[in-house]
């Protein structure tokens, strides 16, 4: 801005009391200093400086100029550094939203490179059932959302974060835990109870499960889960049903069950989701973050 420019050369000359040395301070010839300084005088209204043959004065309004306007030109230069950085992507907030499931690895692991390669952005996270999830990028209320085989969209962009191998969690005294078995083949799954969420709840998912055991020519009988959170598994503690989860479910199961791989292996989509216009500069850096991060952890590796 113009002005912010002249009270800049006005305080250099007020500074050093001298034109000439203000002008070699400032790097510009004396004449369009001199010129810069009457503009900003005419501007105010006011006389600023005391000119004589041989010395430069300010007068009361210079002086009061001279006191507060080092404050002004450090606020606007803080308020450029602000906005430059916001639309780089270094400063801003982004809502982000994810399923349960992302919580046991996927999503820490984005908040942590998250605060460690961009700690100007804040990121507000919460768990949400999908379709919720969805809805919310849609309307503008999230701006990213972390889900599971989500299923093309109208106007949201899909980017692909880890493809995750699924296991078997059971007790460790039902039958495809016998005899220290380290894998279950989706085959054995025939007749099992598999606790399963609803599919109106993910469709994409229910309908990947459900093909991983299809092609195992595998009928389980799906019981449905709540969406509430249960961490204890309680229907596979007590052995009623078994249940597909991703590999980063494994960490922290009660003591009893066991992770077992599927073999052949098989994998899910975890996607996030964004809005494929009007995405903010701290999406964006979001977006570049998340690719950085899975790459670094090989999410994108195909299991086996």
């Amino acid at each position: 801005m113009s002005e912010l420019r002249r009270l800049r050369y006005f305080l250099a000359v007020a500074e050093e009391r001298n034109f000439t040395r203000a002008a070699e301070r400032l790097h510009i010839a004396q004449p369009a200093l001199s010129r810069q300084v009457r503009e900003l005088e005419r501007e105010l209204g006011v006389e600023l400086l005391s000119r004589t043959t041989h010395k430069v004065e300010p007068t009361e309004a210079g002086r009061m100029l001279l006191e507060r306007g080092p404050g002004l030109l450090d606020a606007a230069e803080s308020l450029w550094r602000g906005v430059r950085a916001f639309a780089d992507g270094r400063l801003g907030s982004v809502n982000l939203g994810y399923g349960m499931s992302a919580g046991y690895d996927t999503a820490p692991q984005l908040l942590l490179a998250m605060s460690e390669e961009a700690p100007g952005i804040e990121v507000s996270a919460r768990v949400m059932v999908f379709a919720d999830i969805v809805d919310g990028v849609a309307a503008g209320t999230l701006d990213v959302g972390l889900v599971r085989c989500a299923p093309p969209q109208p106007d949201l962009v899909l980017t692909l974060l880890r493809l995750e191998r699924q296991g078997v969690v059971v007790g460790r005294d039902h039958p495809l835990a016998a005899d220290g078995a380290e894998s279950v083949d989706p085959a054995d799954l025939h007749g099992v109870k598999l606790l399963l969420h609803a599919r109106t709840h993910n469709p994409g998912h229910y309908d990947q499960v459900m093909e991983i055991c299809d092609q195992a020519g595998a009928k389980p009988e799906v019981l449905v889960r709540g969406l509430d959170f249960d961490a204890s598994y309680t229907p596979v503690a007590s052995g009623a049903a078994v249940t597909i989860v991703g590999e980063s479910g494994r960490v922290g199961l009660p003591a009893g069950l066991v992770w077992l791989p599927l073999d052949p292996a098989s994998a899910v989509e975890i996607q996030l989701v964004t809005r494929g216009q009007n995405r903010s500069p701290v999406v964006e850096r979001l977006l570049k973050v998340a690719g950085e991060t899975s790459r670094q952890q090989g999410w994108l590796r195909p299991p086996g």
